[in-house]
Parts: C-alpha cells; sequence; structure tokens
C-alpha cells in the first residue's frame, strides 16, 4: 500500500469519527428567535402553528414561502381570508405593503406580530410602533386582554420581553384596543381598514414554542388569533425562512443549513487540500508561504469574553463590546466618542448611511448595559445582536 492509499483512509477515518463525534454528542439549546413554523426550539413557531387547526376548524391552512407582492398579485381570486405573520421584524417593501393594503381593503385579514414595524405602513393606520428608552428599571411587564372574558387573573408575564415595546395610536376612529401591558400601553390593536381589518400585535415572543405551550401563558396565542374570523389562513414563512422550500431546496444548500453536515464538508475540502499539496510535493517546486499577520488583540478579546460568558460576567462581555465598537468607530469614521450626543449620532448616521432610527437602538441599548450593574443574558445576547448589525451594515 504506497503513501497516497494512507492518506485516503486517513482521510475517511478522520470523517468518520468527526461525524460520529457530531451525532452523539448533546445538543446544546438554540435560543435564536427564529419565529419559523418548522421549528422545535424555544423561539420557533412550530406549536403554534399546529395550533392554528384548533382556533380555525375544517379551514384550510397554507404555509408560503414567497413574497405578499407575488402571493396577492398572482392569485387575485382568493377567497376570503388570514394572511398571519409572525417575525421580528415586519419587512416589507412597498409593492408587498400596497398589495397587503389593497388585500384587507377588500374584506380581508392581516394578523401581524412584529417588534418592528414599517414606518409608511404605520402611518397609513395611525399608529406608531414606538420603544421606550432603556432604564435600569427595566423589568417584565405583566400582559392582559382588555376583553374581561378573555382577560387572565394576574396578567401574563415573558420574562424575556422588558415591556419596552408598545403602540401609539394617532387615530382612534377606527382602531380597537385588545391588550395591554401594565403601563396601560397598547400591545395589541384591532385597524379597520376598508372591509376589513389588521391585527397588530406587539409581543411575538408570546407566539412562541416557549411561552405557547406552559399552562401560565399557552391561551394568550390562542386567544390573540381567535380575534380573528373562522377563515382560511395563510401563514407567511418567507420573511423568516426564505424563497426556497424543502421541495425546491439543492443538496449543496441543505449542507449548509446542516452545522454537522456543514462542517463534514469543510471537513472533507479540507483534507482533499492536504492531499493535493502532498501530492504535488515531487511535481512542483516548494514555494515559501508567507503567513498573513494574526490578529492578536482579536483574539484575547475573544478569550477574555469566552472567559467571563463562561463566569455568568455579562456585564464585562458587554464593556468590551462597546469599547471595541467606539474603537472601530474612531478609526473607521474618525469621530471622537467621548461624548455620545444628538450631534455624535448624526454625524455616524451621515458617515454610515443606517437611519437614524437603528443608531438610536443601538446607543440606547449600549446606554443600558453600561448603566446596569447585573446584565441579563438576553440583554447581553440582544446588544451583541445590535452590534453585529452595525459591523455588517457598514462594511
Amino acid at each position: 500500500m504506497n503513501w497516497r492509499s494512507n492518506y485516503s483512509w486517513f482521510l475517511v477515518a478522520t470523517v468518520v469519527a468527526y461525524g460520529l463525534f457530531e451525532y452523539y454528542r448533546p445538543k446544546p439549546i438554540d435560543w435564536t428567535a427564529t419565529y419559523s413554523n418548522k421549528d422545535k426550539i424555544p423561539f420557533g413557531t412550530k406549536a403554534t402553528y399546529e395550533l392554528l387547526t384548533d382556533v380555525f376548524k375544517n379551514q384550510q391552512i397554507e404555509s408560503l414561502r414567497i413574497p405578499v407582492y407575488n402571493q396577492l398579485s398572482e392569485h387575485s381570486n382568493l377567497p376570503k381570508s388570514n394572511y398571519i405573520f409572525i417575525c421580528e421584524n415586519f419587512a416589507i417593501d412597498l409593492n408587498d405593503q400596497k398589495q397587503l393594503l389593497r388585500y384587507v381593503k377588500r374584506g380581508n385579514n392581516a394578523f401581524i406580530s412584529a417588534y418592528d414595524f414599517p414606518d409608511t405602513l404605520m402611518k397609513i393606520l395611525g399608529i406608531k410602533a414606538t420603544l421606550k428608552a432603556p432604564t435600569l428599571r427595566d423589568t417584565a411587564l405583566v400582559m392582559n386582554f382588555v376583553n374581561p372574558n378573555l382577560a387572565r387573573k394576574g396578567g401574563y408575564v415573558y420574562a424575556q420581553d422588558d415591556g419596552r415595546n408598545y403602540f401609539l395610536v394617532k387615530k382612534r376612529k377606527n382602531v380597537t384596543i385588545l391588550a395591554k401591558n401594565a403601563r396601560n400601553e397598547p400591545i395589541f390593536l384591532k385597524v379597520v381598514y376598508g372591509k376589513g381589518a389588521f391585527y397588530l400585535h406587539n409581543l411575538p415572543i408570546a407566539l412562541t414554542n416557549y411561552y405557547a405551550l406552559p399552562p401560565k401563558t399557552s391561551d394568550f396565542a390562542f386567544k390573540s388569533l381567535s380575534y380573528l374570523p373562522v377563515l382560511p389562513i395563510y401563514w407567511d414563512e418567507y420573511l423568516k425562512q426564505g424563497r426556497f422550500g424543502e421541495d425546491n431546496r439543492s443538496t449543496f444548500r441543505y449542507i449548509m443549513t446542516q452545522p454537522p453536515l456543514e462542517w463534514a464538508f469543510y471537513l472533507i475540502l479540507f483534507g482533499l487540500l492536504l492531499y493535493a499539496i502532498f501530492a504535488g510535493k515531487r511535481t512542483q517546486r516548494i514555494i515559501p508561504v508567507i503567513p498573513m499577520p494574526k490578529n492578536t488583540s482579536l483574539e484575547f478579546v475573544q478569550n477574555i469574553g469566552k472567559m467571563y460568558f463562561q463566569q455568568g460576567d455579562h456585564s464585562k462581555i458587554a464593556q468590551k463590546k462597546i469599547y471595541h465598537l467606539l474603537l472601530y468607530i474612531r478609526e473607521r469614521f474618525g469621530l471622537r466618542t467621548h461624548t455620545i450626543d444628538d450631534e455624535f449620532k448624526e454625524m455616524l448616521t451621515q458617515r454610515t448611511g443606517l437611519p437614524r432610527r437603528e443608531i438610536e437602538l443601538l446607543f440606547s441599548e449600549i446606554v443600558h448595559a453600561e448603566r446596569t450593574t447585573g446584565l441579563s443574558e438576553w440583554a447581553l445576547l440582544s446588544l451583541n445582536r445590535r452590534i453585529e448589525e452595525f459591523y455588517e451594515r457598514v462594511k
């Protein structure tokens, strides 16, 4: 057996060993807020999606993986129905919005549960989805329905939500408040539009598996959806999973969505690369390799961050993240960061090209993290998401 065969057997053994390791090792809980009806993780919506058959008995329920515009423009003769959206950010474009408004105006209903709504849609409906500035007293608020027949004694508490989101109603003529928080701020509205209605829900986390299954909070999702008339249901998954469903997903795309298969794929490529390097040693002269300079400071920060995270010291991790964000802003955009005021935010908005609202949200979470002594894991993850989104948007 020559040396090439030995390398082949070594590669196969490595792949098999890694596959067995990934298969048998305990899987950590995934706390990602996907809001997908395919996910059984805490913040997926598989349980809520399966609940639809109990709420809308004998009605057709269809999960859609196409944009709103395509669904409503290509099927102009749809029967009266309900369109349900549950997502982190209700990010539709103007074409989608125009078709959705026509759909509701003709006598259909749209149930939208999200934290962020497009300003253009909110302006048309006379509603503003707002966010209170973070304070040291931020905590989970009690939520409850306005209707006494639906209200639960003691209300509903969602520990993963700090209660800063609510609706500001500008036009009350066509608006019915369905649920409020402990500060008497609306979180669930019915907005009549034409012959139909928009049901705007500002607490999507309440409709996830984590809260739709426990007895103390499970009926909140059921009662919220029960406000919709019993009609066929269109459940949107395009805003969360994209256009490609399981039927038209390529093998490679599926591999890249499964972490164990993705790592196995990279391992095979790495093994083939090693094989090509050693196989070509006798036929190709040696070319000196100049290693790229290592960013030792970044590696150090990552190691320190892991140590603090293992110790549960979320505040120190937040401080490190904030320090390097401000350093990045100074070096990249030439701004002084010793004073974070409106002038600084305006300058940063102009130089990054990002919306002012995103800059405000980023620094409001930074202020919250700096003032909080015992920062929660959820707040840290939220801050980290905001910072990483900033990096990605300004590349």
